[in-house]
């Protein structure tokens, strides 16, 4: 209980940390209650978005007076409201010609400004540009105020002047196409004109935008042979619609700032744009999510990989799970709402599902490991621990064997891969190695003929691998003579393999009882020297060892390589009389 309450009182320490710290208003230490505290500006100016916001408000309610006051002029020019008059409609003129201002979704919302933009002195930020005469100009907002006041944010004095240093076009392509009636019109401070053509222009740009994609696809058809199989046209199509939407806000933004709509006009648009953009690429990492995992599930279930199927489509839950967050996250972001405290809570939400789901993760991590490296696959007999069974399934929290017993047992995933895992079913071979025991009144010419005789069994056996076999004496024990048998066996799979190894043993029984010795009693009982002893046989053996001694072909403490050759696959298996007439 003691540890459950230390895991939540930490995350309580670190909601409260971050909390605060997502509070406070960077390069100032103050939280922003403190900051709320201070006077407020009637016009705004208090953060770099307002000063833009109340720009456009002014020159759209044709207020230039007011609209004179969010920019830093002189004390002449200030003076004189005619000059300010000037000045305003200069900067609009430009604005609506050839300028571009961010989206109020991108420019800061703080007293202190953008703190991360390193190119840009401290106090200062860039919302925006105007391209004329082959000369563009950043529109750059500056904190006026002084060390110790509240913030008050105007387009500086160097923007004014370079943006008075250039020569102002008074006809502009939108006003030359349209006919006066729809110039004298206004709407929100805009000639209804201008929302007509802008109207037009989005049907133009998506029309544009349409064509020029249809366009793309189809040279990719007629070049890529690939494109018009069935397997990769529904992969041109996906990607069709998302670089439509955003090649059209693209021809867009670009056209109408080219034709000279109004800025108040395109600002308001703005949100739109940026919003249909995030859209498109929301949509294309969807269906690249939705593309993948299908082409994956397709390989896996060629591969006849089952279990990893179940993998891909969590992922792809998971990563659209994560597009969907993102994308709000985004779209607020580009509405202008401040997404710091809700990515701090989503820090804090992750950490607490890190807590909670601690287990969950590993077996999950677990499976993906398991798929992944593929140490054991559905089907395979296998031990992991001191548990033998064969895979039934492999899920995303667990495995399933099923042992000898026909039980089942279910081992979480995080556990199985951490686990040491013996896979029965990548043996490429199968190991034979039984051990004899003789009884002490072997002779050592019977245990030569054993060597030998046992050798050949497996020299001459069709499915013992040349490895080589090895046949050994082994050791005096304190009731027998140990001999040791290492051999591999070439099998598809166990059973086989035990087939073999069954024929083997029974061939070497054979060899054991024609050398006159036999295997020795694990009881202790006593008995003669003539009890289980054969003398005939004993003799016969050592009579094939001394004329393998006097013929100068003891093949101890090896076989010769002729002699290996001469039994290869003499003996026949399987053997005569099994009803089992092909090889298995």
């Amino acid at each position: 209980m003691k540890h459950i309450f230390k895991k939540y009182y930490l995350l309580i320490v670190l909601f409260f940390a971050v909390t605060a710290q997502a509070q406070l208003i960077p390069g100032t230490g103050k939280t922003e209650e403190a900051v709320a505290e201070a006077p407020k500006d009637t016009l705004g100016r208090r953060t770099p978005r307002g000063t833009v916001e109340g720009f456009i408000t002014a020159i759209g309610e044709s207020d230039y007076v007011l609209a004179s006051h969010y920019l830093e002029l002189n004390k002449r020019a200030y003076r004189k409201e005619a000059e300010r008059i000037r000045i305003v409609t200069i900067f609009q003129r430009l604005l609506d010609q050839s300028g571009d201002i961010q989206a109020y979704g991108f420019i800061s919302n703080k007293e202190t400004g953008r703190t991360d933009e390193e190119k840009l002195a401290e106090g200062t930020d860039l919302v925006g540009n105007i391209t004329a005469a082959g000369e563009t100009v950043d529109l750059i907002v500056k904190n006026t105020a002084k060390a110790g006041e509240p913030a008050v944010w105007l387009f500086s004095a160097e923007t004014v002047d370079d943006v008075l240093s250039i020569n102002v076009d008074n006809d502009l392509l939108v006003d030359r196409i349209l006919p006066d009636v729809l110039k004298e019109q206004r709407l929100g401070g805009v000639p209804v004109g201008h929302w007509l053509a802008l109207v037009v222009l989005i049907m133009l740009a998506y029309l544009a935008a349409w064509a020029a994609i249809s366009i793309i696809s189809l040279l990719i058809r007629a070049v890529w042979k690939k494109a018009r199989e069935e397997n990769t046209a529904p992969i041109i199509r996906a990607f069709e619609l998302p670089f439509r939407l955003y090649l059209t806000v693209w021809i867009f933004v670009e056209v109408s700032q080219q034709v000279g709509i109004s800025i108040i006009v395109r600002q308001r648009f703005s949100v739109i744009s940026v919003t249909v953009g995030i859209v498109a690429i929301l949509m294309l990492l969807w269906r690249i999510a939705d593309l993948v995992s299908i082409y994956t599930k397709d390989r896996m279930t060629v591969r006849k990989r089952v279990s990893a199927i179940s993998i891909i489509m969590f992922l792809r839950r998971t990563a659209k799970i994560a597009i969907v967050i993102f994308g709000i996250i985004a779209v607020l972001g580009a509405l202008g709402v401040d997404v710091t405290a809700g990515l701090a809570a989503l820090g804090i939400g992750g950490i607490a599902l890190a807590l909670g789901a601690q287990k969950t993760m590993e077996n999950f991590v677990g499976s993906v490991t398991l798929i992944a490296d593929q140490p054991i696959r559905v089907g395979d007999w296998c031990k992991i621990g001191d548990i033998s069974g064969t895979v039934e399934s492999i899920g995303m929290r667990s495995t399933r064997l099923r042992t000898s017993a026909r039980t089942i047992v279910t081992i979480p995933n995080g556990e199985f891969s951490s686990s040491r895992i013996e896979n029965y079913a990548f043996r490429d071979r199968f190991l034979f190695n039984p051990i004899f025991y003789f009884r002490l009144e072997t002779t050592p010419d019977q245990i030569r003929y054993l060597l030998v005789e046992l050798r050949k069994v497996l020299y001459a056996h069709p499915k013992v691998l040349d490895s080589p076999p090895i046949v050994r004496f082994t050791g005096i024990v304190s009731s027998s003579l140990k001999m040791d048998v290492t051999a591999y066996v070439e099998a598809p799979n166990w059973d086989t393999a035990q087939e073999i190894h069954e024929d083997l043993l029974l061939l070497m029984m054979d060899v054991v009882i024609s050398s006159g010795t036999y295997f020795a009693l694990p009881s202790q009982m006593g008995y003669t020297p003539n009890d289980l002893y054969d003398f005939d046989r004993a003799n016969a053996a050592a009579e094939t060892v001394k004329e393998w001694r006097d013929n100068n072909e003891m093949p101890l403490p090896k076989f010769d390589h002729a002699q290996v050759e001469k039994l290869k696959a003499t003996i026949k298996y399987p053997p005569e009389g099994s009803v089992v007439k092909e090889d298995p």
